[in-house]
């Protein structure tokens, strides 16, 4: 689905996204990333959702979020609370979701002005 474009080259928009992959400010990605509003996107070592551990998501946490988007793939998957706990000492929300509702959640989330990072898994076949 192709997104409206805004005059928001300053942040990290979702420009696009489809089953394979996102755009970000009209830049074409197709493998698991983090996304800020400020800084680039980072890639972040994830194939598939069952490969999650606590440390992808320390990897989140040193971004220190408001809020963190999990993008499960095509599909909504929930991730176990002992996976997050870098999070939620923190005091920080996961909301996870499929991805194209992650990226639209992102985009409302960082319009707003939040400090939401966006946590994509594109499963690799």
């Amino acid at each position: 689905m192709k997104l409206h474009s805004t005059q928001t080259q300053k942040y990290q928009t979702v420009t696009a996204y489809d089953e394979r992959g996102v755009e970000l400010n009209l830049q074409r990605f197709e493998r698991s990333l983090i996304v800020l509003p400020e800084t680039a996107p980072t890639p972040w070592p994830v194939d598939h959702f069952d490969q999650l551990s606590a440390e992808h998501f320390e990897q989140i946490a040193a971004t220190i979020p408001d809020v963190v988007i999990l993008g499960t793939g095509n599909k909504q998957r929930f991730v176990h609370p002992k996976l997050i706990n870098s999070l939620t000492a923190q005091h920080k929300g996961v909301e996870c979701m499929d991805n194209q509702a992650a990226c639209r959640t992102y985009n409302i989330l960082m319009a707003e002005g939040r400090k939401v990072a966006l946590a994509l898994i594109m499963e690799v076949a």
